[in-house]
């Protein structure tokens, strides 16, 4: 039985990437310890599988089509800088979203039928794109400076109409994604 590393994602428009850029950029200048995400792969993520057999993909697939079938394409806002757990204890740098009804209602109906395939439930869902991963405390005041600094910036809205399944290859320079099925709303 093979296996593959897998997650379902909304990918970030190119035309976005230029802001997110300049914004990673700022953060690059600090005295840091972060392992930043390739501007290639930056993504919305609404649900990360782990491993899981590949037999079980075109059943995955059905359900994702389902649950897709109810939502048009839909609009977000993307908006603001942050920090995972929080920004006194930072561990990933995060971009946001502003009003994500409709993401966080489609993430909650794939939720409840990858639920019936037997993964977990996620505890916690939050729309963000993450940029960066501190990998220790060095200049930890001064990201905390950047993160409130872009707290509230307009980075703009994209139209979300598709979302695709994807293989993740771990290797030392960094993760591979590989589009498995893309989908459209």
């Amino acid at each position: 039985m093979s296996q593959i590393r897998a997650f379902l994602a909304i990918d970030l428009d190119d035309d976005l990437k230029p802001k997110i850029n300049k914004i990673m950029r700022e953060f690059k200048q600090i005295d840091a310890n972060i392992k930043y995400v390739d501007l290639l792969n930056l993504h919305f993520t609404l649900k990360f599988f782990g491993d899981i057999d590949t037999e079980g993909i075109d059943l995955m697939a059905e359900k994702i089509q389902n649950v897709i079938n109810d939502f048009d394409p839909f609009t977000i806002k993307i908006k603001g800088c942050g920090a995972f757990p929080n920004r006194n204890r930072i561990k990933v740098i995060w971009v946001g979203l502003d009003e994500d009804e409709i993401l966080k209602d489609l993430h909650d109906k794939l939720d409840k039928e990858f639920h019936s395939l037997g993964f977990d439930l996620d505890k916690k869902f939050s729309s963000h794109l993450t940029i960066g991963r501190m990998r220790s405390a060095k200049g930890k005041n001064k990201v905390k400076d950047t993160i409130e600094k872009y707290d509230n910036v307009d980075i703009g809205e994209m139209e979300v109409n598709t979302i695709t399944l994807k293989k993740s290859t771990l290797t030392p320079e960094g993760p591979i994604y590989e589009d498995l099925i893309e989908f459209r709303l």
